[in-house]
């Protein structure tokens, strides 16, 4: 296996890689995570079983999208594939380094510029992708209410429904168009799973989002989940908000947004996540 992955770094790369070492790294809580090496050249790459290779596609894709904008960075994808019962992505290795203020802030102001690449097919995108290790649905659709009650909330209440229902799910998603009312965002190229642990920064200081769950939709999608678990720090909201400011109704929108991560942690996790998830139903219904 790891000969067929040298030989397709080799060949996306036209030059040869003669892998000398490999180390397996942190931050791969459903892949395995390694750091390998030539000797002179270094790249990050995950595993997983074969089946999940749709999986690693999206996301070199969703990379490679997000790169493209030239207004974040993120690891280039450098290849993708299967061997011998195993998916694999490599990837650029990109060395990280302490924060600081200002590279907080300036991390702010680059995804604002990338929030503001957008589609003119609607909300959604290309493919089809993952959100965690759950199936995340991107159907091209030209009306933002339509995606995400659909593609977002009933999608994970389905799945939800297999360990018993929530109460008043159908009446949260009935409220929805009264939850946005007046609010009309553009479809925005997002990040889609911008937690804390998705966000760091290199060693110059560069900031860098990884992990992505890409797809066209609310750019406030990807503020509301920076302060879900382990809110970013002020800096990160303050160049935000001096590049590209959030508009008023924003801070019930977040909960509306992040109830679909947390019945998504539901559905994978299972635990308080479900009384989580009920509370911010009944806050919304309030």
């Amino acid at each position: 296996m790891w000969n067929l992955i040298a030989q397709d770094i080799a060949r996306a790369t036209g030059q040869s890689f003669d892998l000398q070492d490999r180390r397996s790294v942190g931050g791969g809580s459903i892949n395995q995570t390694f750091r390998i090496t030539d000797g002179d050249r270094d790249y990050f790459l995950k595993l997983n079983q074969a089946s999940q290779y749709a999986m690693f596609e999206a996301e070199a894709l969703g990379l490679r999208e997000m790169a493209e904008t030239q207004t974040i960075r993120v690891p280039k994808p450098i290849c993708w594939g299967t061997a011998e019962g195993s998916c694999y992505i490599v990837m650029e290795y990109l060395p990280l380094g302490n924060s600081s203020r200002d590279s907080w802030y300036q991390m702010g102001q680059d995804l604002a510029a990338m929030h503001r690449v957008t589609s003119d097919r609607g909300f959604g995108w290309q493919r089809d992708n993952t959100i965690g290790d759950t199936p995340q649905k991107n159907p091209w659709t030209d009306d933002w209410v339509e995606f995400y009650v659909e593609h977002r909330l009933r999608y994970q209440f389905q799945l939800a429904n297999r360990r018993g229902n929530f109460r008043r799910q159908e009446e949260l998603m009935a409220a929805v168009p009264s939850l946005l009312a007046g609010h009309t965002p553009e479809p925005s190229l997002v990040h889609g799973d911008l937690w804390s642990g998705n966000a760091s920064v290199t060693v110059d200081g560069t900031p860098v989002i990884l992990d992505p769950a890409t797809y066209y939709g609310d750019r406030e999608v990807d503020i509301a989940m920076s302060e879900l678990f382990g809110r970013f720090p002020q800096p990160f909201y303050d160049g935000y908000n001096a590049t590209y400011p959030l508009e008023p109704g924003y801070e019930t929108r977040k909960i509306l947004y992040n109830l679909y991560h947390i019945i998504n942690h539901f559905n994978l996790f299972g635990g308080g996540y479900g009384s989580q998830a009920q509370s911010m139903m009944d806050r919304l219904l309030r």
